[in-house]
C-alpha cells in the first residue's frame, strides 16, 4: 500500500500527532516522552505566541489505516530577516524504518517550502531555540532528557538518502560531581563578586517572576549569535515565563545581580525528569504528577537547561559564581550526574564552564539542510 499524508487540522488529530511516538518507541529504554501539556502549548494554534508571527503545519503519514510517521513544517519569517536564509524548518519528525514513508513526509514539507517561495529546508528545529532541536547522530544507548529528542539510528540514514547534509552539530556532556573542586569554585566565586561588586540573587518564587523578563534580556544578548536563534516577542517571553518559571525550583536557579539589582548572568537547572516521564508516559494525570514530584526530591541526576552571561562580563569569571551556587544545590540534593543538554560544538564559552568537572561527551545531534532547486 502507498503512503497517505493527512494534514492535522483539529485538536483530536493534534493529540494523536503528539502521542504517536509512544507507539513507535514502546519499550525503548532510552526514549523520553515529551510532557504532553508542554507539547500541546507549543503546537496548539491558539496557544503558542510564536504563531502570531510564524506559520506551522503538521502532517501524519498513514499506511493501511495505521499511522507510520509524523512531521511539522514551520516557517519563521524572523529567520529570513536575521540570517538571510529562505528556509522552512522541519521538526517533530518521527517515522518507521521505511524510505517511502520519510520521503512522503519530508516531500510534503519541501513542497510547502516551494509554495512559500523558499529555497531550502532545515531541521529538526522548533519555533525558537528553546524548543527541542537536532537529530541524534551519536549516543543512541544514552538516556534522553526532557529537553531533547531521541531517535533511532535509521533516521539519519533515511534523511541523508533524501539529499540532506550537515549544517551544524550540537554536543552533549555528562558530568560527574565530586568533592575535589569545592574550594576552588567557592574561592573564585567570592573573588569575582568582590572585584565587580556583584551578588547572587536571593528571593522567593514571586521575586524570581519579577526578574524573569531581565533573564530573557540576558538570554537574548548571550544567544543572539547562535545557530538559528531569532528574537523573541514580548508575548513569547511572557508565555515562557508562565509555562516554565512558575515551575522552577528556587535552589536550582542561579542568578548573578549587579550593584543596581539588574541581572547580568544566570544558570537554570532542574532535577532530571527523564525516568519520571518514562513512567508517566508524558502525562500529568491521573498519577503522572506523582512521578514528577518525586523526581524533584529523590534523584541523583540533574539537567542543565539555560546559561547566559552579558557580553560585558564574559571572561571575568562569573561562571564561578553560577557554578558555585549550582554545585551547592547538587550536593544538598545528592546529585551525582548532570546532563549538559545540547551546546553548539564550537560554543567554547559554555563548554569552558565545565572544565573543573569530570566529564564525557556522550551524545551528538545534528541540524540537516537541503537546498531546493
Amino acid at each position: 500500500m502507498s503512503v497517505e499524508i493527512k494534514e492535522v487540522l483539529n485538536n483530536k488529530d493534534l493529540k494523536t500527532f503528539i502521542r504517536w511516538p509512544l507507539t513507535l518507541y514502546k519499550d525503548n529504554p532510552y526514549y523520553v516522552p515529551s510532557l504532553f501539556p508542554d507539547e500541546w502549548n507549543t503546537l496548539q494554534w491558539d496557544k503558542n505566541a510564536a504563531l502570531k508571527e510564524s506559520k506551522a503545519r503538521y502532517w501524519l503519514a498513514y499506511r493501511d489505516g495505521k499511522i507510520v510517521g509524523r512531521v511539522a513544517g514551520i516557517y519563521v519569517p524572523k529567520h529570513e530577516v536575521k540570517w538571510g536564509d529562505k528556509y522552512v524548518r522541519f521538526g517533530w519528525l518521527d517515522f518507521i524504518d521505511d524510505a517511502e514513508v520519510v520521503k512522503a513526509l519530508i516531500g510534503t514539507v519541501e513542497n510547502w517550502a516551494k509554495e512559500l517561495g523558499m529555497n531550502g529546508v532545515h531541521g529538526p528545529l522548533g519555533f525558537t531555540d528553546l524548543d527541542r532541536e537536532g537529530m541524534l547522530v551519536e549516543g543512541y544507548d544514552e538516556l534522553a532528557t526532557l529537553a531533547t529528542y531521541y531517535n533511532y539510528p535509521y533516521y539519519v540514514t533515511r534523511l541523508v538518502e533524501l539529499g540532506y547534509v550537515k549544517d551544524v552539530d550540537w554536543v552533549e556532556y555528562e558530568f560527574h560531581m565530586t568533592d575535589q573542586i569545592d574550594e576552588r569554585i567557592y574561592k573564585a566565586s567570592d573573588m569575582v563578586a568582590k572585584r565587580y561588586n556583584l551578588h547572587l540573587f536571593q528571593g522567593k518564587k514571586r521575586d524570581l517572576l519579577k526578574v524573569a523578563p531581565e533573564i530573557f534580556d540576558v538570554l537574548e544578548e548571550a544567544y543572539r549569535h547562535l545557530y538559528g536563534v531569532v528574537p523573541l516577542s514580548r508575548d513569547q517571553v511572557n508565555g515562557y515565563i508562565d509555562q516554565y518559571f512558575k515551575l522552577a525550583i528556587m535552589d536550582y536557579v542561579s542568578i548573578v545581580m549587579d550593584a543596581n539589582e539588574h541581572v547580568v548572568a544566570f544558570g537554570i537547572t532542574f532535577p532530571s525528569f527523564s525516568k519520571a516521564l518514562q513512567k508517566s508516559k508524558g502525562q500529568l494525570f491521573p498519577f503522572g504528577f506523582i512521578h514528577l514530584i518525586r523526581a524533584m526530591t529523590h534523584n541523583d541526576r540533574a539537567d542543565l537547561y539555560l546559561v547566559g552571561i552579558r557580553d560585558e562580563y564574559l571572561g571575568k569569571g562569573l561562571n564561578a559564581m553560577l557554578m558555585g551556587q549550582i554545585y551547592k544545590t547538587f550536593r544538598k540534593y545528592g546529585i551525582e550526574y548532570v546532563e549538559s543538554n545540547p551546546n553548539l560544538e564550537d560554543n567554547n564559552d559554555v563548554q569552558a564552564m565545565w572544565t573543573h568537572f569530570e566529564n564525557r561527551q556522550h551524545k551528538r545531534r545534528r541540524c540537516f539542510v537541503k537546498h531546493l532547486n
